[in-house]
């Protein structure tokens, strides 16, 4: 037979399985193709995308991950889409609502607030705009100390009828930051707000279903338990972790084991294997269940069930829900009588998550749960091995294939963690969590059955815990990292692949240098005699953070709420860390005020206390008060304070540091918190020093500062106003950006564009705005000028007859 005869008779070639990894990972890429995009994919070709992409992705062909990609792009549109119809319109203003529903989740108990989610009914009685949305709201402390009986009530689950002031889903944006509005994005979340105080809050019925469930149980394990370990115990058992201080936080991720205590993957995956064996030893137990159900499939539909029941416990978080999914695949294949491999449930698994939630993208948990798993298959593919020798190996190729994941979402790695996951994993998971869980168990039973396993559970974690109480505090214990570029992310992923290949599979130096970039990313300074500004995006405040060549200085500290935010710590400090700066060599603070100084303490804690100055008089621990006429000079760049004159009496506001910063290019002004009678001052006292290129708008753009005068003897290219979204003081007031835009400055506000950075230097003056430089689709300053210049132009097309 001739080779033409053989090829012509050659069957086909097989198409591509529909569900297959294949599939999978062209799915996946397709998703992530649209949502890290900076703009979302129109309805109408999302909807054209999931029509064509399914039509080719189940034509039996080799084309089908074609399909599958195109359908990933226009599913993840429609998606977005629908996340985005769900909340507040981006330009709407804050309005009262009367509302009534039922608190999902459990509720966050603060001295002064109470944090909690609210799903409005969805009945006709309830207001069109919130109709069945999810909202996320804060009930304050008004006026006195004493917590009001009403919030301290409130519990999962129950039913409520309040009045709540609601706004759009708002974020603050700094460089590393905690994205706000991507969170909500995530959790369909459609609004903010807060409770206001009239009409009076009601409870309309007792907590019931899950929530209520899960209150239950935390509170037993809060009255029963002894000691520091039931905030533990009721996270190992729940995934309850409202009791754990940032404190906790902080020693869990110095110590690399976030991952134990918020309920893992393998914690469910312990469950469904004890569910299987249990369910199996039934069958045993009663030979005539196998007559009506053989015992492997009971075993199989048992582990599904326990991983399903655990999963609900913590709340349906993102691990346990893949791991659930995972169990489920393996129990179907088993029930069908198929095999299936662990890289066949794990791709299984992807298309699962990414059908149901395709925007799941967008958490850690996706990446790190699905990647963990793959890199362990790939790495570990079955060998025959002692149980200690595969444990350690799992561990460290976890450590080392998680380790750019975790740099590029954290800005960290945990130096201790290797050696004390070592230790926490086999004690936490095989000793602490089964004893939560007895607990729980014999709880849900009988009331009181659990005390004894719980308060086990908690001496045994005490005991670890005290073990690592030390390596916790250790300054080597975690590893602050610089932001990098999503290309330096993708050399460090290629280079731990190239580490990871086996023996032969070539030299390791090239696979160290391409993780280079992302653990010792490049950093442009200023050079001498330039400087660089940026001033932090942290709501109704003021945080600028000045870098010289050598040096660096804040100039304030941020807010600070009894309600429990803190932007020292939560945004001043890792914003610095994510900028790669591991000191600070003076901190000043405007004046003493909340909205300016609130975060210092945490700021000082970070960076080993350095030199606080402040104006004389003021309630701070200062090192030295500011007085005008005091300077330094840092890299060949001038400091010089224009106010207060001293000695002088502290009075507020009125008392600001004024600093100014001279280059040879120009100066900056950063003029804290001033009104009308200090700015008169200084036009009388030094009018010549007030000119500069930039200057940070007194007093947040208030009706109070910002003199015409004082204007005019600034007179510069960029004025910047550091103010709150739709602050309730209105700043920065309209008439105020006029009076600065008609000398010429261009006006930029953090409210809009999110953190904005200023150089000047031998290139002149620039600026970044975040915002601008860090696109997001669901970004809510943007949906919000797209609307109203969508708006203006509808009025001027329909005309004064519209």
């Amino acid at each position: 037979m001739s080779v033409s005869h053989q090829i012509a008779n050659s069957p086909p070639p097989a198409p591509v399985p529909v569900f297959g990894k294949a599939c999978a990972a062209a799915l996946l890429c397709g998703v992530c193709l649209l949502v890290f995009a900076p703009v979302l994919l129109p309805r109408g070709p999302a909807l054209a995308g999931v029509a064509a992409g399914m039509a080719l992705w189940l034509w039996p062909s080799r084309l089908r991950w074609l399909g599958a990609a195109l359908f990933g792009l226009g599913w993840a549109g429609v998606h977005g889409h629908a996340a985005l119809e769900r909340q507040l319109p981006a330009h709407a203003a804050a309005t009262e609502y009367a509302l009534q529903g039922r608190v999902v989740g459990l509720p966050e108990h603060g001295p002064r607030s109470t944090r909690f989610r609210f799903q409005v009914d969805d009945t006709a009685a309830m207001p069109p705009a919130v109709r069945g949305r999810v909202f996320a709201l804060g009930w304050h402390d008004l006026g006195t100390r004493a917590a009001p009986p009403a919030r301290r009530h409130l519990q999962g689950g129950a039913r409520w009828a309040l009045s709540a002031r609601l706004r759009p889903p708002r974020g603050l944006l700094n460089p590393g930051g905690f994205d706000a509005e991507r969170h909500a994005l995530l959790e369909g979340i459609a609004g903010t707000g807060y409770v206001r105080p009239a009409p009076a809050a009601q409870a309309l019925g007792e907590p019931t279903g899950l929530p209520a469930w899960r209150e239950r149980m935390a509170t037993a394990i809060a009255s029963q338990v002894r000691g520091d370990g039931a905030r533990f115990v009721q996270a190992l058992a729940l995934g309850d972790t409202r009791g754990l201080s940032q404190a906790d936080w902080d020693d869990l991720r110095a110590l690399g084991l976030t991952h134990l205590v918020a309920i893992s993957g393998f914690h469910v995956g312990l469950v469904a294997g004890v569910a299987a064996w249990l369910a199996a030893l039934g069958w045993r137990a009663l030979p005539l269940l196998g007559r009506v159900w053989p015992r492997p499939l009971a075993a199989a539909i048992g582990a599904v069930a326990g991983a399903a029941l655990y999963a609900a416990v913590a709340g349906f978080a993102l691990p346990t829900v893949r791991t659930v999914l995972m169990i489920a695949v393996v129990a179907a294949a088993r029930c069908t009588r198929r095999r299936a491999t662990v890289g066949q449930a794990l791709a299984l698994a992807a298309l699962a998550m990414l059908l149901l939630d395709p925007l799941s993208v967008l958490a850690p948990g996706f990446w790190l749960s699905f990647a963990g798993v793959l890199w362990l298959v790939w790495c570990l593919p079955g060998r025959d091995q002692h149980w200690l020798r595969t444990f350690l190996s799992a561990q460290g190729v976890a450590t080392l294939a998680l380790l750019p994941l975790g740099v590029a979402w954290f800005g960290q790695a945990s130096r201790a963690g290797p050696l004390v996951n070592l230790l926490a994993i086999p004690w936490w998971s095989l000793v602490v969590v089964p004893l939560a869980l007895l607990g729980t168990a014999l709880e849900a039973l009988v009331d009181g059955a659990g005390r004894w396993p719980w308060q086990l559970a908690g001496w045994c974690f005490q005991v670890s815990w005290w073990l690592f109480g030390w390596a916790a505090r250790s300054e080597l214990a975690l590893w602050w990292l610089p932001q990098a570029g999503r290309m330096a992310l993708l050399a460090a992923l290629l280079g731990v692949f190239w580490l990871l290949l086996p023996r032969g599979g070539g030299a390791r130096l090239p696979a160290l240098l391409l993780c280079l970039p992302l653990l010792w990313p490049a950093r442009a300074r200023p050079g001498p005699g330039e400087v660089e500004l940026l001033v932090m995006d942290v709501g109704q405040g003021l945080a600028v953070w000045v870098r010289t060549a050598r040096h660096q200085l804040l100039y304030d500290a941020g807010p600070a709420a009894e309600a429990g935010f803190d932007a020292g710590e939560r945004i001043v400090v890792p914003t610095l860390r994510a900028l790669g700066e591991g000191r600070l060599d003076r901190v000043v603070l405007s004046h003493a005020d909340q909205d300016h100084a609130g975060g210092v303490a945490a700021v000082r804690r970070a960076f080993a206390a350095p030199p606080l100055q402040a104006p004389a008089g003021a309630p701070v621990a200062l090192s030295q008060p500011c007085v005008a006429g005091q300077g330094w000079r840092w890299d060949e760049v001038g400091f010089r304070y224009l106010h207060p004159p001293g000695p002088a009496r502290y009075v507020g506001n009125e008392s600001s540091c004024v600093l100014r910063i001279d280059t040879g290019y120009g100066a900056i002004l950063l003029a804290g918190d001033i009104g009308a009678r200090s700015e008169a001052l200084l036009l009388q006292a030094a009018p010549q020093s007030l000119r500069a290129q930039a200057v940070i708008v007194p007093h947040h753009g208030s009706a109070g500062s910002s003199t015409p005068a004082w204007v005019q003897a600034v007179a510069p290219q960029l004025a910047i106003v550091s103010a709150g979204h739709g602050n309730r003081f209105g700043h920065p007031r309209a008439a105020v950006v006029a009076r600065w835009q008609g000398v010429g400055a261009e006006v930029l506000s953090t409210a809009d564009s999110g953190a904005l950075r200023v150089w000047l230097g031998r290139e002149g003056l620039q600026v970044r705005e975040q915002r601008v430089f860090q696109p997001r689709w669901w970004d809510a300053a943007e949906r919000a000028r797209s609307a109203a210049i969508l708006s203006a132009v509808k009025q001027a097309a329909d005309g004064p007859e519209g």
